[in-house]
C-alpha cells in the first residue's frame, strides 16, 4: 500500500512539474522554427527596408513595442483600431500624433502572411521588428521568445494610466517599471534607447525655457531655435540625442552627466538620485549599457503574454478576427 501511494505521488510530482514546464516553454526562440521557418527573415528584410528608408523608425519601433508590452502586456492590443468594442490605445495621451511603425509592422505581417497564413502573431512581429530595428543601426542585439497571441482588447483607459509620461518624476518611473517587474537598472537601460530618435517640441518646451539649474544653457538655447513659447512649434522635431542622434551608442547617458538630456524624464535619472550611479556606469562603459539594455528587452517581452489557448492570431494587425 504504502509503495501504491508512493508511486502515485511521484506520479502527481511529475505531471505538476510538467505543467510547470509546459508554462515555462510557452514562449520560446525556436516556437515558429517548424511551422513558419522563414517568417523572421521575412520581418528582418521588412525591417531592414523600412530603416534604411527612414532611419528614425528603428527608434519608433523600439518604442511601439515598449508601449504594447506595458499596456495589457505584449499582446499587439496597440495596434488596434477603434471598433464598437473597442477603445483603440492609438488615440491615448502617449500615444496620440507619438507612435510610429503601425505601417511598418502591418507590411511585415503581409509578408509573413503569404508564407504562412495564420501562424506567427502581431504580438511576435512587434517584438522581432524591436530586436530588428536595433540591429539595423548597429545597435545590440537578442535572442527574441516567440508564441505570444494577441489580444481581442485593447485598453485606453490602461494606456492612459500605465504609460510613463515626459514629466513623470522618478519615484513615479520607478513604480511603473516596478509594476512591470523591470527593476530601476532595467529602467536606465531601456530609457538608454532615447540615443537615437526624435521628440516634439511640445514634449521639451517646458524644459528649455524653464531657465532650471538641471539644463546646459547652451542645450536649452539651441533647442529653443525650433522650440519656441509659441503654439505653432510644437510639432517640431528635436534628436534625443543631439550628439550622435543616428547612432545607438551610449552618449545619452554622458549627455544627462552633462545636463544635456532633452525630455524632463530623461534628465531625471541623472539629478542627485539613485539611478546617478547607473548611468555613470554606461556612461564609461558602452558594453556594460549594450548587455543591459538587451537583458531588460528580453525582460519586457516577458511581461504578461498570451499564450497557448488565449486571444487569438489576428489576419490583419489592427482588426480582430
Amino acid at each position: 500500500m504504502a509503495s501504491t501511494r508512493t508511486g502515485v505521488c511521484l506520479f502527481l510530482s511529475m505531471l505538476l512539474f510538467l505543467a510547470n514546464m509546459q508554462c515555462e516553454a510557452q514562449l520560446s526562440s525556436t516556437f515558429y522554427d517548424k511551422t513558419c521557418p522563414n517568417a523572421l527573415s521575412r520581418i528582418r528584410s521588412a525591417i531592414r527596408t523600412a530603416v534604411s528608408r527612414e532611419r528614425r523608425m528603428a527608434a519608433s519601433l523600439i518604442r511601439l513595442h515598449f508601449h504594447d508590452c506595458f499596456v495589457q502586456g505584449c499582446d499587439a492590443s496597440i495596434l488596434l483600431d477603434d471598433a464598437p468594442s473597442i477603445s483603440s490605445e492609438k488615440k491615448a495621451i502617449n500615444n496620440d500624433d507619438s507612435i510610429r511603425g503601425y505601417e511598418v509592422i502591418d507590411d511585415a505581417k503581409s509578408q509573413v502572411e503569404s508564407i504562412c497564413p495564420g501562424i506567427v502573431s502581431c504580438a511576435d512581429i512587434v517584438a522581432v521588428a524591436a530586436r530588428d530595428a536595433s540591429v539595423a543601426v548597429v545597435g545590440p542585439t537578442w535572442s527574441v521568445k516567440l508564441g505570444r497571441r494577441d489580444s481581442t482588447t485593447a485598453s485606453r483607459s490602461l494606456a492612459e494610466s500605465n504609460l510613463p509620461s515626459f514629466r513623470d518624476s522618478l519615484d513615479r518611473l520607478t513604480s511603473l517599471f516596478g509594476s512591470k517587474g523591470l527593476s530601476q537598472r532595467d529602467m536606465v537601460a531601456l530609457s538608454g534607447s532615447h540615443t537615437i530618435g526624435q521628440a516634439r517640441c511640445v514634449t521639451f518646451r517646458d524644459r528649455i525655457h524653464n531657465n532650471a539649474s538641471d539644463i546646459d544653457a547652451g542645450f536649452a538655447s539651441t533647442r529653443k531655435r525650433r522650440c519656441s513659447l509659441d503654439d505653432a512649434s510644437s510639432d517640431n522635431l528635436a534628436p534625443l540625442d543631439l550628439v550622435t542622434p543616428n547612432s545607438f551608442d551610449n552618449n545619452y547617458f554622458k549627455n544627462l552627466i552633462q545636463k544635456k538630456g532633452l525630455l524632463q524624464s530623461d534628465q531625471i535619472l541623472f539629478s542627485g538620485e539613485s539611478t546617478d550611479s547607473i548611468v555613470t556606469e554606461y556612461s564609461k562603459s558602452p558594453s556594460t549599457f549594450s548587455s543591459d539594455f538587451a537583458a531588460a528587452m528580453v525582460k519586457m517581452g516577458d511581461i504578461d503574454p498570451k499564450t497557448g489557448s488565449e486571444g487569438q492570431i489576428r489576419k490583419f494587425c489592427n482588426v480582430v478576427n
